[in-house]
């Protein structure tokens, strides 16, 4: 299957291509997702191929204004519609109550479906052409870091997909937050760029040891497999004395001859000076980070790294999102010093 680039341009063409069946990748204001028709098993199906992704895995549907999540949610509570007000268009993921409309190869057999209006001019004016509400995990090869770029997307599905919709690099660079409204109080399900705070500053909201991360069908995208991994070893390694502990564990590794690599502030470059560094950007800038976070873990593959330390962050804020990915990333190493 040829994979063709097309641009902003060619809205009309991604359209066609949704409306006939295919999948498209194109860009979010998180990341580049891999659409297909919500309402068409078939074409939904087609994700699930193109990615190799376990099909209990659940999709998030996208759709162009609010007002369409009603055509196929049986209720919205009240608070969900505050934050809906608030937050859409945003990275945010409501989770609701589901009518017959959804196939449930979307939701992995679950009676609910995950909802959200992307925040991106791309984005919006696909959903506004199509018409019918997108399915649309992110557009890599599952367990692979997510494609904040066009040529990320054609690096990890050039021929498994007709098309990707090149709308430029995406914003904020991690997922969307994913809050489940079904229950009382409403539940985190995985923190993204609308942070716990922001959410809380609205309405009562629920965190903690999620169910579901490792049961048989997760309630949410990005809670139950390893994510975002890099083919390099990862270890997330936390504490004031993160730096020593790296440089030790990178000891052995070096005398093999192997590459070596470290994900840290700019201003702590310079403590490793004999390992290869891929700089997150100015201490405490999580905003920065999350924009590069996945670009830099693809990185450590185009640098063929056999392993990668990532010194940990705050958890406050848009840290907490950051850490859940590396954590993912990581594969759940995390040394804590």
């Amino acid at each position: 299957m040829e994979t063709r680039i097309l641009t902003p341009n060619d809205i009309g063409e991604a359209a066609r291509l949704l409306a006939e069946g295919k999948v498209v990748a194109f860009p979010t204001e998180t990341v580049y997702g891999l659409g297909a028709n919500a309402l068409d098993p078939e074409a939904v199906e087609a994700i699930f191929k193109a990615k190799g992704r376990p099909q209990d895995n659940p999709l998030i549907v996208h759709v162009s204004d609010g007002r369409q999540v009603e055509a196929f949610v049986r209720e919205i509570p009240p608070q969900a519609r505050i934050l809906m007000a608030r937050f859409w268009p945003g990275p945010l993921t409501l989770v609701l109550k589901k009518t017959e409309l959804i196939p449930t190869v979307v939701t992995a057999g679950l009676q609910t479906v995950a909802v959200r209006v992307p925040d991106h001019p791309v984005a919006l004016a696909l959903l506004e052409d199509t018409g019918f509400p997108v399915a649309a995990p992110s557009a890599n090869l599952s367990g692979r870091p997510s494609p904040t770029r066009a040529e990320h997307v054609y690096a990890d599905l050039k021929g498994k997909v007709p098309a990707i919709l090149d709308g430029g690099e995406t914003g904020w660079g991690v997922e969307s937050t994913v809050l489940d409204c079904t229950t009382s109080p409403f539940r985190l399900l995985r923190p993204g760029g609308i942070t716990l705070e922001d959410l809380r500053s609205l309405v009562p909201v629920d965190y903690g040891d999620s169910p579901g991360e490792d049961t048989e069908i997760p309630r949410s995208p990005g809670m139950k497999y390893q994510h975002y991994a890099p083919e390099a070893e990862v270890y997330l390694v936390t504490g004031s004395g993160s730096g020593a502990r790296i440089l030790e564990l990178s000891e052995p590794y070096i005398q093999r001859g192997e590459g070596v690599g470290v994900m840290t502030w700019n201003e702590r470059t310079h403590l490793y000076p004999t390992l290869t560094v891929l700089p997150m950007g100015p201490a405490g800038d999580l905003e920065a980070l999350a924009h590069n976070l996945y670009h830099l873990l693809r990185e450590a593959d185009v640098l063929k790294l056999k392993v990668l330390f990532i010194e940990g962050v705050s958890e406050d804020h848009l840290g907490l999102a950051i850490m859940n990915r590396l954590r993912k990333a990581a594969n759940h190493r995390e040394i804590k010093t």
